[in-house]
């Protein structure tokens, strides 16, 4: 890896700070556990074969290549999973010019690009440790159904990647379905190197060989000579203040930042403290609010950091580790994130499954307003003036990431009239990054929630809820954990999806 930059010229080498960075990483490297404190080392101690991946993942290789063999006939593929088991498989995808339909989503209307297309060409990775995430149960369970209607076998469409004797493990492999299992000692968001990462891109026909050997590389480059990877996590600790904002702008990994966003948000966002990375368009944009700014290419940034795929991966996973040892802050575990999950079982019970009329405080053409303000422009004046000095926004879009893509425009619209940072999250997925720091880290958030009405729903096998249901029960789950925080809240709701993005983005533009 290549750094640069003019942050460079602040690092301080013989400062307190980079010791400890020093020290930290050769116990990283050789696994111990009690690098980020003795509390911690418990969680850590069954969480660090992300250390070795780049090495150990070779060993997959063959029963990888026999999977890819099996559905060979099958050129459409699908990845229902999510935070690190989709994340990372999205910019390998993006990276080589792959195509895999990354399935992270409870929307229905985003369920049907998925579900919709050639099933009999189509092959099912659902990636899960345990299989208990309730979305990638409720995407399985849709395509099964679908597969099924179809006249098609299951089995003979679907893949599934889990941790060794997991309950989803014992459930597939005496159903009869193909089972790829992963290394249960590493999490989620370090798990790209691992078969969640490979498994699915490698049927997509990604160079997995070549995203190891790059990490392999790096890893053995970092470890003979540490200051390009201890100078970059001195930075994001000491010139980085809460914010870092990235951009793929010009850069060879498209979707880096998105993944690079859970795995450091996810990681530092907890006790109050932590680091908000934010996945931005360019250069420009990303300064706004004073945030430390990085890229992967170019120019105008803080920092550029430049390499191939497989190395950034390895190398941002050690810089996070490194991270959370300075920070004091224990990388692997995710407390806060069992909040929403328990918000949403609770909205599921109190609606008896079935999805209310949820009444607004006022309307405005295509929008309706739950919040303050008695026009869309006012509401989201409003909203903006709420957010505390050195607070952040977070925009939160429970919507279709194709058809409504133009909503993500938002994001720098509203940090540049705002003048603060701000981040822009597709729900629910956010939930397994993002989620995390919104609850988890510096108490001065602002959260702009936005729903919309669905044009279709589908019933989930084996559940009491349609997709729509669980849908909505996790935006408002969510949405009421912010909320016991006495957090600034505004949530607008779609009863048309087109034309409410077109007045909220023309709103905003007003401000």
């Amino acid at each position: 890896m290549k750094i640069s930059g003019p942050s460079l010229a602040q690092v301080d080498r013989s400062s307190d700070l980079y010791r400890l960075l020093e020290h930290a990483h050769g116990r990283i490297a050789v696994k111990d556990a009690t690098a980020w404190g003795s509390k911690a080392a418990t969680e850590a101690a069954i969480r660090l074969n992300w250390v070795d991946l780049p090495e150990t993942s070779a060993a997959l290789l063959p029963r990888i290549a026999e999977v890819v063999a099996r559905f060979k006939e099958q050129s459409r593929v699908v990845l229902c999973g999510m935070g690190g088991s989709s994340l990372g498989p999205e910019v390998i995808a993006l990276t080589y010019k792959k195509d895999i339909f990354i399935f992270d989503s409870t929307d229905p209307n985003y369920a049907q690009h998925a579900i919709t297309g050639d099933l009999k060409k189509t092959v099912v990775v659902v990636s899960s440790k345990s299989g208990s995430t309730i979305e990638t149960s409720a995407q399985r369970s849709l395509f099964q159904s679908a597969f099924t209607a179809a006249g098609l076998n299951p089995i003979e469409h679907i893949l599934f990647v889990t941790d060794p004797g997991s309950p989803l493990d014992i459930e597939v492999r005496d159903a009869g379905f193909s089972v790829i299992n992963a290394d249960p000692n590493v999490g989620g968001r370090f798990s790209v190197l691992s078969a969640f990462g490979l498994t699915p891109t490698a049927l997509a026909g990604a160079p997995i060989e070549q995203l190891l050997q790059d990490a392999q590389s790096e890893k053995s480059e970092f470890l003979t000579h540490p200051q390009t990877i201890l100078d970059t996590a001195y930075l994001l600790v000491a010139r980085a203040s809460q914010y870092i904002a990235f951009t793929d702008a010009g850069s060879a990994v498209p979707g880096l930042s998105d993944w690079i966003e859970q795995l450091i948000a996810e990681s530092t966002g907890k006790d109050g403290t932590g680091r908000l990375p934010i996945a931005t368009e360019n250069a420009k944009v990303a300064a706004i609010g004073g945030a430390f700014t990085v890229s992967y290419g170019g120019t105008g940034t803080d920092l550029i950091v430049e390499g191939p795929l497989g190395a950034h991966f390895i190398f941002w996973e050690w810089v996070t580790a490194l991270m959370g040892a300075a920070l004091k802050i224990d990388p692997f575990n995710q407390p806060n994130v069992t909040e929403a999950k328990e918000q949403t079982s609770a909205c599921l019970a109190e609606w008896d499954n079935q999805l209310p009329v949820l009444a607004p405080a006022c309307s405005d053409k295509s929008v309706e307003i739950f919040g303050d303000g008695q026009s869309l422009q006012d509401a989201l004046a409003t909203f903006i003036e709420d957010v505390k000095d050195g607070g952040y926004i977070a925009i939160m879009a429970y919507l279709d990431r194709r058809n409504d893509a133009k909503i993500s425009e938002l994001r720098a619209i509203l940090s540049e009239k705002s003048g603060k940072p701000t981040s822009f999250g597709w729900g629910p997925r956010f939930l397994h990054s993002t989620g995390q720091f919104h609850k988890g880290g510096q108490k001065n958030g602002s959260f702009l929630l936005i729903t919309g009405e669905t044009s279709i729903d589908y019933q989930i096998e084996g559940k009491p809820f349609s997709l729509r249901t669980l849908l909505m029960a996790q935006a408002i789950g969510d949405n009421r954990a912010l909320a016991m925080r006495k957090y600034p809240l505004l949530r607008l709701h779609l009863q048309s999806r087109s034309a409410g993005i077109d007045e909220i983005i023309a709103a905003a533009k007003k401000l």
